[in-house]
């Protein structure tokens, strides 16, 4: 048969309605897998293309999800958006990107702006500079949203995250392995239940090898790199810790340039870890030790979650989505 490949074809050709070739292209659960095979093997080998505009007016959908991300130069954010777009293509849905630029204000500015229609669906992982948990209560009423990496615990919505309290333990105690006993700590994330659980996960480490905690080997990140530096030079010269731990990959440039500063060979004077997911980190002398975090995974999750509560699927399912992180150990902290 020739002419033009729309859905009253392919619902000749398979011998079904039109309404089932449509609920199966669109991934109904109310069509059987077996039937959604037949369809999309036939739409495939017929080259089928739909037509967006009339199915999203027939639907009364966009085909459009939103993400919105504190930084997209972060390298883990980079990663998830691919794992989250590799989900939204295989549904037909496009993905629009707004960062915040860990500014609150903005990401409700941005938030707000698509509540009248202009996306299906909200993916975010939000801002670190306040605790904004009432605003996403209220969200969460209105639009369908999954929370990805920086989450708000108590909120009853999907949650896409990583095991920041055991991977944090594992760190510490490799530093502790590696012989430190004096382990400062890079902290960013503290308003947020991530960076709370790192926290958390090096104090409890400490504790179970009888080291003590010090606030005075506690550094609280800032967006100025330069007081960054400054800090962690002065933590240097009043502590003299053996090890750094940092909770995000932020802090490691002025990591390196304190050492380099005050002449510290890495990992002899100092050993550092920290959270990352940067290519480069192999490449810096020496090689860090990384956290990385599987970010492409975690888009990807938190991507099919939505769509899940999109197609009304999944209801009663577990909500809290745990993946693992991996300790990748390098030249920083002696091999």
């Amino acid at each position: 048969m020739s002419g033009e490949v729309n859905i009253k074809r392919l619902a000749q050709e398979l011998n079904i309605s039109i309404a089932t070739v449509s609920k199966a292209l669109n991934d109904s659960y109310e069509i059987s897998q077996k039937t959604k095979n037949r369809v999309w093997s036939l739409a495939k080998e017929l080259n089928y293309t739909p037509n967006p505009a009339a199915s999203n007016l027939r639907s009364n959908k966009t085909k459009t999800i939103a993400v919105i991300i504190p930084n997209i130069a972060n390298n883990f954010f980079s990663l998830a958006i691919k794992g989250i777009e590799e989900i939204a293509r295989n549904y037909g849905y496009h993905v629009l990107i707004y960062q915040t630029h860990e500014d609150a204000e903005m990401e409700m500015s941005f938030t707000n702006s698509l509540l009248n229609g202009r996306v299906d669906g909200i993916l975010t992982s939000v801002s670190s500079n306040k605790y904004n948990k009432e605003f996403y209560s209220d969200l969460i009423k209105k639009v369908p949203l999954v929370f990805f990496d920086r989450v708000y615990e108590t909120i009853d919505a999907y949650k896409v995250t990583t095991d920041d309290y055991q991977i944090s333990f594992n760190a510490t105690q490799h530093l502790i392995d590696k012989g430190c006993t004096k382990i400062a700590y890079l902290y960013g994330l503290e308003k947020l239940p991530a960076g709370i659980a790192r926290f958390t996960g090096y104090q409890d480490c400490l504790k179970a090898n009888s080291l003590s905690f010090s606030e005075d080997c506690v550094i609280t990140y800032t967006e100025n790199e330069e007081d960054n530096i400054e800090n962690i030079k002065q933590l240097f010269k009043k502590n003299k810790p053996d090890a750094l731990f940092s909770s995000i990959e932020e802090f490691i440039i002025p990591a390196y340039s304190a050492c380099r500063e005050l002449k510290l060979n890495i990992p002899g004077d100092i050993k550092i870890l920290s959270f990352s997911n940067l290519n480069s980190a192999k490449l810096l002398n020496p090689s860090l030790t990384t956290i990385s975090q599987p970010a492409f995974e975690i888009g990807n999750e938190a991507a099919k979650c939505l769509f899940k509560i999109l197609n009304k699927k999944g209801i009663g399912d577990d909500q809290n989505i745990v993946l693992s992180s991996t300790l990748i150990i390098r030249d920083s902290t002696g091999l």
